[in-house]
């Protein structure tokens, strides 16, 4: 297969050596040689000074100004990549998320979608990945984020983990390029799954970015064996909708509990591919995908927020539908069915054993207003709440003994006005004549 290149042009019209050529004689990588010139094609200057930076850095064996770090620092500077991501435990989004340099991460298949969720992983910081394909970059590939012109020709795992690296060399990434689907190639794929962590033991999270179903129950099958946790994605051959699906062996279904109709039927599905025909592929699609797949394998592996089981995406009407997929208890998965019934027995303890409630919070206690000047206030309701206790009793009708009121009404609340306070009423015989010429004498 052969692919195109656009011919360097000097200023004074004259080919020089093709971009391609200048930077596959300068870089140990492999690069597609046969190719066909097109020297007719005008190249900017701005083209020119790029293609001889990119050819002079790969000449020095590449290098990045991006230096390691090992520890990730809440500093907010321009010089910290880590300060945004920091910002995270800051604004209480995340309680630690320094803990993403200890998470190791398998991703099975780059592609569409697969690179773009590698690119995700490691600029947030993963500690280590891990990433499976045994395909090589094509010019079809360039409609789809990541990749470049450049690379092709090269394993998609190469080009990818030489970019990953370039964009954060923090990162601890490993390459393989081959299929899980073969035995050998299975056996070697269980063992990264199960001792392929930073410290020796099983990756936290595997990723399935694959385009075929045999290589989705290979994993499945891999992850339903050692109980692993793992992702499952994909892109409709349409490339207008998309999901991710949760799967937790045992508590939620697997890939084989509701197959495919290809897959139930024993249909080979190499024999669906037409000649002159292949599946639609839209860089839009894919990056959303992916993008609700690294969100909830942050959420799942730093323990913020919901994680959700299912999210599909129906990209002609907006739609996203989001469900929960339990085990089939008759999958025709032998580790599945084995997977349940520790699930169920664990519940079952969970059950039988509740956990001790935990002590509630003690209400913090206000702090005492500042007095300054050192002003009291005296409670003075005592004072004025016995008078009209004692006016309640001597109003209140006599019982026999043992029986009380349950209520006290107004009129025994009623309270007790002194002889001498009491305001003289038009009844007591005083002439409001009189009243008044006693006024005006004292006025006088």
């Amino acid at each position: 297969m052969s692919m195109w290149h656009e011919t360097m042009r000097d200023r004074g019209g004259g080919d020089t050596m093709c971009a391609m050529c200048a930077l596959a004689s300068s870089s140990s990588s492999t690069v597609y040689r046969a190719h066909v010139h097109v020297s007719s094609v005008p190249m900017s200057a701005s083209f020119l000074t790029a293609i001889a930076d990119r050819t002079a850095d790969a000449a020095a064996g590449g290098s990045n100004p991006r230096q390691k770090i090992s520890v990730l620092s809440e500093k907010v500077v321009d010089s910290n990549p880590y300060s945004r991501l920091m910002a995270l435990k800051k604004m209480g989004v995340v309680p630690n998320y320094a803990d993403i340099r200890f998470k190791s991460v398998i991703v099975v298949g780059v592609g569409g979608v697969g690179s773009v969720s590698a690119e995700m992983l490691v600029r947030c910081g993963v500690g280590k990945l891990l990433i499976f394909d045994y395909d090589k970059v094509e010019l079809a590939n360039m409609n789809r984020l990541f990749y470049t012109p450049d690379q092709c020709g090269m394993s998609k795992v190469a080009a990818a983990k030489k970019s990953l690296s370039f964009i954060n060399p923090d990162v601890e990434i490993e390459d393989y390029n081959y299929n899980i689907t073969t035995m050998d190639n299975f056996e070697h794929f269980l063992g990264r799954i199960s001792t392929g962590a930073l410290n020796g033991g099983s990756v936290d999270l595997v990723l399935s970015c694959v385009d075929n179903f045999q290589a989705r129950m290979t994993i499945n099958q891999a992850c339903n064996e050692l109980g692993q946790t793992w992702f499952e994605s994909g892109v409709s051959e349409d490339a207008v909708s998309g999901h991710i699906q949760l799967i937790r062996p045992g508590a939620l279904a697997c890939f084989e509990c509701a197959p495919p109709l290809i897959m139930a039927t024993g249909v080979d599905e190499s024999t669906l591919k037409r000649e002159g025909v292949c599946a639609a592929s839209l860089p839009t699609t894919m990056g959303i995908t992916a993008g609700f797949l690294v969100q909830n394998a942050l959420k799942l592996m730093l323990g913020f927020g919901e994680v959700a089981d299912y999210v599909g995406y129906i990209a002609l009407k907006e739609h996203f539908p989001r469900m929960s997929l339990k085990p089939n208890p008759e999958c025709t998965s032998s580790w599945c069915r084995k997977r349940q019934a520790e699930h169920k027995k664990k519940v079952a303890e969970a059950l039988a054993n509740p956990p001790p409630p935990a002590p509630a919070p003690a209400e913090p206690e206000e702090p005492a207003a500042p007095n300054e000047w050192g002003i009291t206030m005296d409670d003075s309701d005592d004072d004025d709440d016995a008078p009209v206790a004692a006016s309640a009793a001597a109003n209140a009708p006599k019982l026999a003994e043992g029986v009380e009121f349950a209520h006290v009404s107004s009129s025994q609340l009623k309270p007790d006005v002194k002889p001498e306070d009491k305001v003289a009423d038009a009844d007591d015989g005083v002439d409001l004549g009189d009243l008044m010429a006693q006024l005006k004498g004292v006025q006088q």
